[in-house]
C-alpha cells in the first residue's frame, strides 16, 4: 500500500510548476536559454515535459532548445495530468501567443489510471488541434513525443511490466495514427526508456521519472525533426 500511494502521489498530486497557482501560466524556462532571436517553442505535457525530479536545465525541451538553437521554451505541464486535464489547463491559461514550434507529450496518466483508449483518442485529437492552433494553424510545425514505458523504471519493477508495455504500445499506436491523420510529426522515444532499464543514471532520484541523461536522448531524437519542421513554411 505504501508503494501504491507513493506512485499515485507522484503521478497525480505533485506540482512541478515554478509558481503555486492551480493552473500554471506558460512560463519561459530560463536555464541555459538561447538568444531570444531563436525560434519559439511551446511544450505541452505532464511530468515528462516539466522534468519531475530534475533541474530545469535538464528538461528535454530545454535541452532541445539549446541543441537546436531555439529560444527557451514556454511550458504548460504538470505531473499527473491526463489529456483531459492538460486541455482544461490550456484553456484556463488563456495563452493567445503563436509559436514557431509546438511539442506534445501526454498519455501516461491515462494509461496509469486505466482510462479508456477511446477517450484518449478523442482528447488527444483535440490536443493536436489545440497545438496546431498555437502553431499558427500549421500542422507542419507540431511534433509529438511517444509515451515512455514507466514499467521499465526501477519503481516499475514491482508492477506488471508486460501489461504496462502492451498498454503503452496501444496508446502510442493511437497517438501515431492521429498524428498521421493530422499531418503532425511523431517522434519515438519509448525505445530509449525501455533500453534504460537497469541503468540508475537514466532515472531521477525517485526511480520513476527520468534523468537529464535520458532526456538528452529525447532531445537528440527530436532535434533533426525540429530542424526539418522549421524549413516548412
Amino acid at each position: 500500500m505504501t508503494r501504491l500511494f507513493f506512485l499515485f502521489s507522484l503521478f497525480l498530486s505533485l506540482s512541478c510548476t515554478r509558481s503555486g497557482d492551480d493552473v500554471p501560466k506558460p512560463a519561459s524556462s530560463g536555464a541555459g536559454s538561447t538568444p531570444a532571436s531563436g525560434s519559439s517553442l511551446l511544450s505541452l505535457g505532464d511530468s515528462y515535459t516539466i522534468g519531475e525530479g530534475v533541474p530545469e536545465a535538464d528538461r528535454w525541451s530545454v535541452q532541445l532548445a539549446r541543441t537546436a538553437g531555439l529560444a527557451a521554451p514556454d511550458i504548460i505541464a504538470r505531473t499527473g495530468w491526463t489529456t483531459g486535464e492538460l486541455q482544461q489547463a490550456i484553456r484556463a491559461a488563456n495563452n493567445s501567443k503563436t509559436y514557431d514550434l509546438v511539442s506534445l507529450l501526454i498519455g501516461v496518466n491515462n494509461q496509469y489510471r486505466r482510462l479508456p483508449l477511446t477517450t484518449y483518442r478523442t482528447e488527444f485529437r483535440e490536443l493536436l488541434q489545440t497545438a496546431v492552433r498555437f502553431a499558427g494553424q500549421r500542422p507542419g510545425r507540431v511534433f509529438v513525443l511517444s509515451i515512455p514505458d514507466w514499467g521499465r523504471s526501477p519503481y516499475g519493477q514491482g508492477y506488471d511490466q508486460p501489461r504496462i508495455a502492451s498498454e503503452i504500445d496501444q496508446f502510442n499506436a493511437v497517438a501515431r495514427d492521429e498524428c498521421q491523420q493530422a499531418g503532425v510529426a511523431f517522434v519515438d522515444i519509448t525505445s530509449y526508456t525501455r533500453a534504460a532499464a537497469g541503468d540508475a543514471s537514466q532515472f531521477a532520484p525517485d526511480g520513476l521519472h527520468y534523468s537529464g541523461k535520458q532526456m538528452q536522448l529525447w532531445a537528440q531524437q527530436a532535434s533533426p525533426v525540429v530542424k526539418t519542421l522549421l524549413r516548412n513554411p
